[in-house]
């Protein structure tokens, strides 16, 4: 990456604007379920403290507020949740832009404060040049740690960028470390393993990696749509009907390129997709009335010799419907199966992340991404706006 860090900037005696990922699950009472993206940002933050700087302000999201501010989507519960991990008082602000919160800034005691939820305001949304500036205009350097978000071009991910020297935080140098040595070098042989509920959403992973991959795993309501391109029976599964052309010209490409790429030799089916459904196991076909939930028992057998000889995993989109117990042994087991390797094992954010972790497995692989759609587009190999944005190593 040909971009500055926060380890390249002097950060002594700095106000430091840091993009945090604090995008957290709540409850109905608005308590965190899940505190995995705000634990992310404590090493960045940490070391931006360590370097005294004059002071840190945090900004994120949270939630879909509409452009205007909803009490529900208020982060003071990150507020808090941060005075107890850092272990000292963080400043909450009931605004992120304003001449008073300029103020409040500056008369501040403490080493770090946290401005208010970002999308209350739809300029953030719009990536408002006006509003960028005004964000910028209470920091001198600005530190992107929000992979999750770096897929956006909004104004605190990229607007924010033209007016500060603009550097990685650790977190996002991680992502792009893992994840860009995936693409570019990875060692061989490197599997990749597709799974989710559509074709669509993986199409450009799958074009831009067969070159790169020696074989492609493919699991969850997406492999009924390659199943169908190949003739085979998939009763009432997932299909995308207008998706069935590329994915019988995928199936020819991979052969062409000679890469193996795997799909289900037998299913686990239901004929209802809810908690305590019967389910049973079918091979490749499914009969009418049933609907594919999962991998069979040979199909993860065989796709776990397969990731065997593997050096470099990337996993994206789980195998079945995990969130329901009784659909969930495919994935469970790949997960279990990749936290076995040897090999660099890089999950793609998102649910493939919140499966690992229902699996207690996360401590296991190499490296979590904290980012689903901005993986899935680094993957794909796009450009991602909030990292184009940042400043050039010289």
């Amino acid at each position: 990456m040909n971009k500055l860090t926060v380890k390249d900037v002097p950060l002594c005696g700095k106000k430091v604007l840091v993009r945090c990922d604090f995008n957290v699950p709540q409850d109905t009472s608005l308590a965190i379920t899940d505190d995995t993206r705000i634990r992310a940002s404590l090493p960045t933050i940490n070391y931006i403290l360590e370097k005294q700087p004059a002071q840190i302000i945090l900004m994120s999201h949270l939630g879909r507020p509409d452009g205007q501010p909803v009490a529900k989507y208020s982060l003071k519960p990150v507020q808090e949740r941060l005075e107890q991990l850092l272990k000292q008082k963080v400043k909450m602000l009931s605004d992120c832009i304003g001449q008073g919160i300029k103020d409040e800034i500056a008369a501040s005691n403490e080493k770090i404060v946290l401005l208010e939820n970002l999308r209350f305001h739809a300029e953030e949304e719009k990536n408002d040049a006006a509003f960028s500036k005004a964000l910028a205009s209470v920091a001198d350097i600005y530190v992107n740690d929000a992979f999750g978000t770096a897929h956006r071009a909004h104004a605190s991910t990229e607007g924010v960028a033209h007016y500060l020297t603009s550097v990685s935080g650790l977190l996002l140098e991680k992502e792009i470390t893992y994840l860009g040595a995936a693409l570019e070098k990875p060692k061989k042989p490197f599997i990749v393993i597709l799974g989710g509920s559509k074709v669509s959403d993986k199409i450009g992973v799958i074009e831009n990696l067969l070159p790169k991959a020696d074989a492609i795993i493919i699991g969850g309501g997406m492999a009924y749509t390659f199943l169908k391109a190949q003739g085979k029976k998939i009763g009432n599964s997932k299909l995308e009907k207008e998706k069935l052309e590329i994915a019988k010209e995928i199936l020819v490409k991979a052969q062409k390129q000679n890469v193996t790429l795997s799909l289900p030799i037998d299913n686990v089916i239901t004929d209802k997709i809810e908690p305590g459904s019967t389910v049973q196991i079918t091979g490749e076909d499914i009969p009418d009335g049933f609907i594919g939930v999962d991998i069979g028992p040979k199909t993860i057998q065989a796709y776990c010799d397969s990731l065997k000889k593997a050096q470099t995993v990337v996993w994206n989109g789980p195998l079945g419907i995990f969130e329901i117990d009784a659909f969930a042994n495919g994935t469970k087991e790949i997960a279990k199966c990749l936290a076995g390797l040897k090999a660099t094992t890089i999950i793609g954010g998102g649910d493939t992340a919140a499966a690992v972790a229902k699996f207690g497995l996360e401590n296991k692989m190499t490296h979590i991404s904290t980012g689903g759609g901005a993986s899935l587009e680094f993957l794909e190999g796009k450009t991602l706006p909030g990292i184009a944005a940042l400043t050039d190593k010289k």
